[in-house]
């Protein structure tokens, strides 16, 4: 799959998106990186600790977290856009479920769309996709918890987003799908759904897996937002073994290393 100026051969090799959250309120990084110097110096330090792409979110996720307008999650991103844009040479992702921002990003350069939603909250999101031909993650995600079958639930919601990206014209060799971890998901599913990953690949579509620093890994081991890194790191490690390509998260030297590590000994002949 080309993302940007960048091949990604999300069949047999794994990559690193690291999180650049210019919010106040995110729920691990919020306030750090909002004003645009010190974005940019993150962005540097995320590229040279390895990160393969940049995800940029101007729009908490978090439970309980404010909702944004187009207008205020349009002036934090886009400075931020272009200024890495204008001095790095790195695919960027930009994390938003509104078409309108969606549009004026990959106008000023982002190479993804990286939409928690999966098409299904703003119903332009999938024709902007489709129109500009930039590769897209869809993520599982729904407003309820009421799942009859859960895993199948959660295939079924994906084939759902799948359908609309079909219906809008989106490339299917653009496409990425995420399961969601934290998302309309308790603890015990979202374990769940980790230790059956490998069930997203039925789907014939690459997986991005994002669980860096989540309330899975606190509630697991009891440990605050800036303790979770050992964490993230197991996920990342039995993500890869389950098929996942593609792991964002917050720390990108740790993570790397641990999935080169993985990478090495799943891959090793003789």
């Amino acid at each position: 799959m080309k993302i940007g100026n960048r091949i990604f051969n999300l069949e047999h090799e794994a990559y690193i998106m690291g999180i650049l959250n210019v919010t106040p309120d995110s729920f691990s990084d919020g306030g750090k990186y909002h004003e645009l110097d010190k974005a940019m110096k993150q962005a540097e330090h995320l590229i040279l600790d390895g990160a393969d792409i940049l995800d940029i979110g101007g729009e908490s996720t978090r439970p309980g977290h404010t909702f944004v307008s187009v207008e205020e999650e349009l002036e934090r991103v886009m400075p931020i856009i272009e200024g890495i844009k204008q001095n790095f040479d790195i695919p960027v992702s930009l994390d938003t479920y509104k078409s309108e921002v969606a549009r004026e990003g990959i106008l000023a350069g982002v190479d993804l769309i990286n939409d928690i939603w999966g098409f299904k909250w703003d119903q332009k999101m999938a024709d902007v996709v489709a129109k500009y031909q930039v590769p897209v993650c869809l993520m599982h995600n729904r407003n309820n918890t009421n799942y009859t079958n859960f895993l199948e639930d959660v295939i079924e919601d994906l084939k759902e987003s799948l359908d609309i990206a079909k219906k809008a014209g989106v490339d299917e060799n653009k496409i990425i799908l995420d399961p969601g971890i934290g998302f309309a998901k308790d603890l015990e599913q979202n374990l769940y759904l980790m230790n059956h990953m490998e069930r997203l690949l039925e789907l014939s579509y690459p997986v991005l897996l994002g669980t860096s620093r989540k309330s899975m890994i606190g509630l697991t081991l009891n440990l605050p937002v800036e303790e979770r890194e050992e964490g993230t790191m197991v996920t990342t490690v039995l993500g890869y073994e389950k098929g996942c390509r593609i792991f964002r998260v917050h720390d990108v030297k740790k993570n790397k290393r641990a999935l080169q590590m993985a990478e090495a000994i799943l891959n090793a002949r003789f």
